[in-house]
């Protein structure tokens, strides 16, 4: 390919990627625009009834001036009859009407005259919860730290105990390409924005308990806008990319028979020598495919749902068709279907975290496997080309469909060190 028509190529797609960003951010500054616009519009309408003062003659328990007191609630006898006794403790009054504050308490849906309904709930229980889950030290974020630090912790053992997985045969010095420049584009695309919004994601969570001790107030303020604008932004290159691989690697990690053998055989990863047969992607190749697809559209979905506060709501359809499929037995109770909108954000950002964690955790692994833990692995996303003795040892059924496909000389695919 001759460099004028790669460098069009590399162009297209950084256009493709700059349109989708743009579209993206200019949706979401209209929305944060238009929220604005009407929460800030609390002008009553034109049939709203007004507060008047009434008339000095007419009696009245609301203070007729500033800074008077109100008139206390009459207060029943205790010898009332039980239909005069509104409370066991004999007060009368709105003020003291305990089923009111009660519906406040636990977050019921009261009427305004402004155009942000949401205002209607004076107190949302659900949030207490969510705060104590999601704080510095609630399970959701010693969970995530505890996980990400045991795969880590394994990982580091591994090595000591395998060190690592280096070429049997050595380098030929003939190589065969892997991956051309559109799938390598698209992996990039999507390894790039995941680390990036990782890292934003794991500072916004764990910041507060540790970003603040080691560089203040100020400066973490500043980290944290420039975070949440790189986090908002790149979710949109985060997702192309995660449809281009989908649609460029999922013929490819379908389940085979070979599969079986390599996951019996452990890959070969805990015996030296063993190299299992595979074709374009082994066994554990396909199962992190499929976890960053299926994990990748979740956190996706409800990361949308974030972007657009209020407009996609998710879990009360969801937990509705949970609970027809047979959860509510599994559960000990049928999960919740009449969720208001706060909590919906809340269940967003809180399913968002953890599916945003557990991909974390996996993505760990497979850096390591592709960087540190195995010999000329990194060369398949580097140069897009690997060492044709790497292929045979790895991947010795993809290397025949090419020999069958004329891609490779057969004299020349021997597993032979270089000389």
């Amino acid at each position: 390919m001759s460099v004028r028509r790669r460098g069009l190529i590399v162009g297209l797609l950084a256009i493709a990627l700059a349109i989708p960003v743009f579209l993206g951010s200019l949706a979401q500054f209209g929305l944060v625009i238009d929220q604005a616009w009407a929460q800030s519009s609390v002008r009553p309408p034109e049939n709203a009834v007004q507060n008047v003062r009434p008339p000095a003659d007419q009696p009245t328990d609301a203070p007729s001036q500033p800074g008077v007191p109100r008139p206390p609630d009459a207060q029943a006898p205790f010898n009332a009859e039980p239909d005069q006794m509104i409370s066991p403790l004999g007060e009368l009054g709105p003020n003291s009407d305990a089923t009111l504050w009660g519906e406040v308490r636990h977050g019921e849906q009261f009427s305004v005259s402004i155009p942000d309904e949401k205002a209607g709930i004076l107190v949302q229980s659900e949030g207490v919860g969510w705060q104590q889950a999601r704080a510095g030290k609630g399970p959701l974020a010693e969970w995530g730290a505890n996980a990400i630090a045991v795969m880590v912790l394994l990982l580091a053992i591994f090595y000591v105990l395998r060190g690592r997985i280096r070429i049997e045969h050595g380098r030929s010095g003939r190589l065969v390409e892997r991956f051309n420049g559109v799938e390598r584009f698209g992996h990039w695309l999507l390894a790039v924005s995941f680390i990036i919004l990782a890292l934003t994601g794991l500072s916004l969570l764990y910041g507060r308990e540790y970003l603040i001790p080691l560089v203040g107030k100020e400066l973490f303020a500043d980290i944290s806008a420039g975070g949440k604008w790189l986090h908002n932004n790149l979710a949109w290159a985060f997702m192309l990319g995660l449809v281009m691989i989908f649609v460029m690697w999922v013929a490819h990690n379908l389940p085979r028979k070979a599969d079986f053998v390599w996951l019996a055989k452990g890959g070969g990863m805990f015996t030296r020598g063993s190299h299992p047969p595979a074709y374009k992607f082994n066994a554990g190749q396909k199962l992190v495919f499929w976890a960053v697809i299926l994990l990748g559209v979740s956190v996706s979905m409800s990361g949308i749902s974030l972007l657009f506060p209020y407009e996609l709501p998710l879990f009360a359809k969801t937990f509705e068709v949970m609970n027809q499929l047979g959860f509510a037995v599994i559960w000990g109770e049928p999960l919740p279907t009449q969720l208001t909108p706060i909590a919906e954000m809340q269940l967003a950002q809180m399913w968002h975290a953890i599916v945003a964690l557990a991909m974390i955790v996996v993505i760990i692994a497979h850096i390591y496997i592709g960087t540190l833990g195995m010999e000329g692995a990194f060369d398949a996303m580097g140069s897009g080309k690997v060492d044709l003795n790497w292929a045979k040892e790895h991947h010795n059924l993809w290397v025949e469909r090419l020999e069958e496909r004329g891609r490779i000389d057969r004299r020349d695919s021997a597993a032979t060190p270089a000389e």
